[in-house]
């Protein structure tokens, strides 16, 4: 009796406990699901600065509530909150949120992050605990009727407000409240940058440090990206400056340039920090100019001639020491007899002349040439700069003799001399001066003693009349022979100068005016004493 009074107890325990599990082991054909979502919003935003603008994170959370279990597939549509929206209530908190609604879309259980949603932080907000209300709406089935042939649900929308909490740190917070910039393309100043500690707290062995973000901008003397000042010890409330050198490159473009300020500090705890990244505009002024206009040349082939014109200043700024160089390697055989002229102080839109001298040798080839040129300058800051962007057009001329010669006779007759007088023309854009000149001449011509002329300067395009002795012998031929003048003289530099070899043409005559030639009249003389000494003879 016992044992089956045992195994009778066994199997009742056995019914009730497994009622319950039974319809879950096998599928059920029909039966009714009650559930519902289960939401809460939360934020894992650490402690947030006055001023600022930051992402703060969103999680939602759905824990589900079944009230009445069933498959699966029914359990998931009642706890899953469908089509889920949120609106953040800012203007019942200080902070501001810069967003509109925003669609989170299903939610089921488990937990989601959402994308940050960007709040601001008011600058004079003080530091403390804040609430954010978000109202957050969505869908969900409360109940799911089903059989083996359909199912039927009850559908349901919600309206729910939760609350996010925010903490407002209390710390040294930055502000970028001013800038003053002389950054002009293509040239190194300074720009100052003042900050002001806008936070509660202050900051010790605090430093700033400008970083550039664009290869055109650099600090310091080379090519650096980033340069630190220090500022020491930063009261709440209290502004400091720092000083940079900038650089911008010739080919930067004209515009402002934005520059990352971060501040490194200790604050009242002795742990290290670094601010939020700041951004401070720095302005620019267009590059330095310059112009060279009304150009005009005397250069010729082996002569030292110069280029004149104006130089002016087409701005911005206005410049010190200004200096107009001739910069051009192109041209070998173009020496300027003097680099660079200066100027002086040129005010923005201010023109004044330059003349450059400048020696063509004789090997060059005339035509027309461009040459470089620059200015040099001092900037406002009395430092030295050049403007290389200039060139000039210049026509060189064909090379000619330097000194024109113009001989008033131009016959002699055989065995006679005679005395040259010749007509020197100073061909040259200089005067010159110790000019010496001598006359050549080949057989049957000759020179005597009196073959050369000096004068003591010459201006340019000035004459002088000069004389010399010219002799043709017996035996000359009656033909045109050439005789030959050069110069020698000091340039306007003092540079002892030779001459082009100019010859002119004189003729050789058989007769003076007309007359026999010297050796008819010797061979007539002597027949004539012949006579004369038989007639002599015979009157004996």
């Amino acid at each position: 009796m016992k044992s089956r009074t045992q195994i009778t107890s066994i199997l009742v325990i056995v019914l009730v406990t497994t009622a319950g599990v039974g319809p879950a082991i096998a599928q059920q054909s029909s039966g009714t699901v009650v559930g519902q979502p289960d939401i809460s919003i939360d934020t894992s935003a650490g402690k947030l600065a006055p001023g600022t603008s930051v992402g703060l994170p969103i999680s939602i959370t759905n824990r589900g509530q079944i009230d009445r279990a069933g498959p699966q597939q029914y359990e998931s549509r009642v706890t899953t909150a469908r089509g889920l929206t949120m609106t953040f209530q800012d203007d019942k908190s200080p902070l501001e949120v810069n967003s509109g609604q925003i669609s989170v879309g299903n939610v089921p259980t488990g937990t989601s992050n959402v994308d940050p949603v960007e709040i601001t932080v008011p600058e004079n907000l003080d530091p403390g605990v804040y609430e954010l209300p978000v109202e957050y709406e969505y869908a969900y089935t409360r109940v799911a009727e089903f059989n083996t042939q359909s199912a039927e649900y009850a559908d349901l929308t919600r309206t729910r407000t939760a609350t996010l909490t925010v903490e407002v740190d209390d710390k040294p917070q930055f502000e970028v409240v001013g800038v003053e910039s002389d950054a002009q393309i293509g040239d190194r100043n300074d720009v100052s940058v003042t900050l002001r500690n806008t936070g509660t707290e202050p900051a010790r062995d605090a430093s700033v440090t400008a970083r550039s973000g664009t290869g055109h901008l650099s600090f310091g003397t080379g090519q650096g990206q980033s340069s630190t000042g220090y500022v020491g010890a930063w009261q709440p409330g209290e502004s400091k400056t720092v000083t940079y050198s900038v650089s911008l490159a010739s080919d930067a473009p004209h515009r402002s340039y934005a520059t990352d300020v971060t501040v490194d500090y200790t604050d009242t705890n002795g742990i290290d920090q670094t601010s939020e990244r700041l951004t401070a505009g720095i302005a620019t002024a267009a590059e330095q100019s310059f112009a060279l206009e009304n150009v005009s040349s005397t250069l010729r082939v082996g002569e030292d001639g110069e280029i004149t014109g104006t130089v002016t200043n087409t701005g911005p700024n206005a410049v010190d020491s200004a200096v107009v160089r001739f910069t051009d390697q192109s041209s070998p055989n173009v020496i300027p007899i003097e680099r660079s002229v200066a100027v002086g102080a040129l005010e923005a839109g201010e023109a004044k002349s330059f003349r450059l001298p400048i020696e063509v040798s004789s090997e060059a080839e005339a035509g027309t040439k461009s040459f470089d040129f620059g200015v040099q300058y001092r900037n406002s800051n009395d430092e030295k700069r050049q403007y290389d962007k200039l060139s000039v057009v210049a026509a060189v001329a064909p090379e000619r003799d330097q000194f024109a010669v113009d001989v008033e006779e131009t016959t002699i007759s055989a065995g006679n001399s005679k005395a040259l007088t010749v007509e020197v023309t100073n061909n040259l854009n200089q005067t010159v001066t110790d000019v010496e000149a001598r006359i050549f001449a080949d057989d049957p011509l000759s020179t005597g003693d009196d073959d050369t002329g000096y004068v003591e300067s010459l201006e340019p395009g000035e004459s002088v009349t000069m004389s010399f002795e010219l002799s043709a012998s017996e035996s000359a031929t009656e033909k045109t022979y050439p005789v030959s003048f050069d110069f020698r003289y000091d340039d306007e530099r003092g540079n002892s100068q030779l001459s082009n070899t100019i010859r002119v043409p004189m003729a050789v005559s058989s007769s003076d005016g007309g007359g026999f030639p010297l050796t008819s009249m010797l061979v007539v003389g002597s027949l004539l004493a012949g006579a004369v000494g038989v007639f002599w003879h015979r009157r004996d």
